[in-house]
């Protein structure tokens, strides 16, 4: 591909530094390898040196490259930590109480850290914020009431129509009229929680999971099932079953791509088989891919909903980590149980806000989603490629870690006798946050372990936080 100028095309370097980008995304140029002299792409492409240099600047501060003094460019390399180990969890079901500890340390956090690990937002500079902000300004001119009008359940035609569109590139055709519009991810699960079970049943969860499904089921009186996951591959399927056998389950939730914290990616196989399993149990299955749109590879991962045969799939989805958090505009395709909890979204809260679905369904009629998604998924593999590197300069010896191939979190088992909870507490005294592992356990496990965001702008600040934290660490163990 030849590097053209134009006033609609990036800039000449913003032009290299995607087709080097691509050249490492499809294994051309691989981890270790040399990267083209500065010379050569110059006379290769006739374009300038300073062209080049900027070019390569990009792709370092994406995490992609690193400059070697005196050698040229290299490409970085995944980091040799050993993998984490599949976790093992108790055979009971148990009640869940972690909603004070998050609320307290998600309060401090917020109030006292200066570089943040805690929390898994994308940072503002990465998203279409002022286009979006326009389509907005935009919405409300064009709008008879400026907006203060209902888009009422299901939700904004266009904007269902869009995500019906995306809908095939997850596996699944699915139509506009199998969507209802949620405030967030968080409101269509919690949707879908009330629509499948009730005070006092037991729902199946991934262990370790995200804090905020089990905030949902203690709110809802729910038990919590812990099912072991693999590193990798997620939720242990024989562990599942097992459970199936012992409890009166109501139902399972899981995130099959890219889950949280741990970033691991069912296969499709494994996919089929959980839908199996639960379909002939009649169990329903409360599937969050709220991460996968932000695979780092060439190809999307498939979602469970897309092996759905019974309607027994309810996927919830947002555009809260791709566009807009604050926007809180997610959906939900719940299958057979769709008018239940399209009942329940009315009852809840009557609708989402109206402009910001106006606003997003625009942008998504534009066209340029996908080209905003390549950019983005670039610069989160890039940011996740530094923050596992400092991890493995900085972090004691004995420290295991993920490799997750999309989202944006990292788990860390620290060694030794090192408390996450303390490391927490030193950490942010010093301005820094981090998510310890107990609140990623219905019963607070998880005692050594860490989840670290790596969905930041690297700078020498978060470099030296992250050595920092490492310090810590090694003081601990």
């Amino acid at each position: 591909m030849s590097l053209e100028p134009g006033p609609s095309r990036p800039l000449l370097y913003q032009q290299l530094a995607a087709q080097i980008a691509a050249a490492i995304d499809s294994g051309a140029l691989r981890a270790g390898d040399r990267a083209p002299s500065v010379r050569k792409l110059s006379v290769q492409h006739g374009v300038s040196v300073s062209t080049v240099l900027q070019a390569y600047a990009h792709l370092e501060a994406e995490g992609l490259l690193r400059a070697r003094p005196q050698s040229g460019h290299y490409v970085r390399g995944r980091p040799s930590l050993p993998e984490i180990r599949p976790s093992r969890t108790p055979r009971e079901a148990s009640p869940v109480s972690v909603s004070s500890l998050v609320a307290g340390l998600y309060s401090d956090a917020h109030q006292d850290a200066a570089v943040q690990f805690g929390a898994a937002y994308t940072p503002f500079s990465f998203l279409p914020t002022r286009r979006l902000g326009r389509l907005l300004a935009a919405a409300a001119r064009d709008s008879e009431h400026a907006g203060a009008e209902y888009d009422l359940p299901p939700g904004n035609p266009a904007l269902r129509r869009q995500v019906a569109r995306r809908s095939v590139e997850w596996g699944c055709a699915l139509a506009p009229e199998d969507f209802i519009v949620t405030c967030g991810a968080t409101e269509a699960l919690n949707l879908c929680l009330l629509a499948v079970a009730r005070r006092g049943d037991t729902v199946a969860i991934e262990s370790p999971t995200f804090f905020g499904i089990l905030q949902m089921l203690e709110a809802h009186g729910l038990r919590a099932l812990e099912i072991p996951c693999d590193a990798r591959e997620g939720m242990r399927l024989d562990a599942l079953e097992a459970g199936l056998k012992r409890h009166r389950i109501a139902a399972v939730i899981a995130v099959p791509n890219f889950s949280n914290p741990l970033g691991s990616v069912m296969s499709d196989a494994s996919k089929e088989k959980l839908v199996e399993l639960l379909a002939r149990r009649d169990v329903p299955l409360i599937e969050d891919d709220t991460f996968g749109d932000l695979h780092h590879g060439p190809t999307r991962p498939k979602v469970a909903k897309a092996f759905d045969r019974r309607g027994l799939v309810l996927l919830c989805g947002s555009f809260s980590k791709t566009l807009a958090p604050g926007y809180r505009v997610g959906w939900v395709a719940a299958g057979k149980f769709q008018e239940r909890v399209q009942l329940l979204k009315f009852s809840q809260n009557i609708a989402t806000t109206t402009l910001q679905q106006r606003a997003l369904a625009a942008f998504l009629e534009a066209g340029g989603y996908d080209r905003h998604l390549r950019t983005l998924r670039r610069r989160l593999a890039g940011a996740m490629n530094a923050v596992a590197a400092g991890v493995e300069r900085h972090f004691p010896p004995g420290t295991r870690m993920t490799q997750p191939t999309g989202g944006t979190v990292l788990w860390l088992e620290l060694p030794g006798r090192a408390n996450a909870l303390t490391l927490y507490e030193r950490a942010l005294a010093e301005g820094i946050s981090l998510a310890p592992g107990p609140i990623f356990s219905p019963r607070g496990r998880y005692e050594r372990f860490v989840r670290l965001s790596t969905a930041l702008e690297w700078s020498d600040e978060v470099d030296a936080a992250l050595a920092r934290v490492g310090a810590i660490a090694r003081d601990l163990v």
